[in-house]
């Protein structure tokens, strides 16, 4: 399961890909699990092909989120079984109720049973390529 990434459409095909600041524009490295037209493989199964993002038809910021226990949270890592989420919702006494860890002012993390986690999904945040400054 991929976390966060950006994913770039193309030519009708989507891929995920990931910005490349360029001194007059910004392009994106496109990436693609198979061989494809002008993408160069750079290890066995991944072919990477650079194009300027004013090309793409979209550009997403692409993050994994989920439901426990009730609350929104966001994944941030998984091993062994569990997740690492992260508290999406803006209350300090409830984080603590849940037994969260502070990271830091406001965040708020915990490792958890894959198994207890429901509601997995993708949440793909459009970004305006011509005015973006990454």
């Amino acid at each position: 399961m991929s976390l966060h990434f950006y994913r770039a459409r193309w030519q009708g095909a989507d891929y995920v890909a990931s910005p490349e600041p360029h001194a007059l524009e910004l392009w994106v490295r496109l990436r693609s699990p198979e061989p494809a037209d002008g993408f160069e493989e750079v290890e066995p199964g991944c072919h990477v092909r650079p194009v300027p993002a004013a090309e793409c038809t979209a550009l997403h910021f692409v993050t994994t989120e989920c439901s426990w226990r009730g609350e929104r949270f966001q994944v941030h890592g998984e091993r062994d079984g569990r997740l690492l989420i992260e508290y999406l919702g803006g209350s300090a006494p409830a984080a603590v109720e849940l037994g969260l860890d502070r990271v830091e002012r406001g965040v708020y993390r915990r490792w958890v049973p894959r198994e207890e986690v429901t509601e997995i999904r993708e949440r793909a945040v459009s970004l305006d390529v011509e005015n973006e400054h990454f």
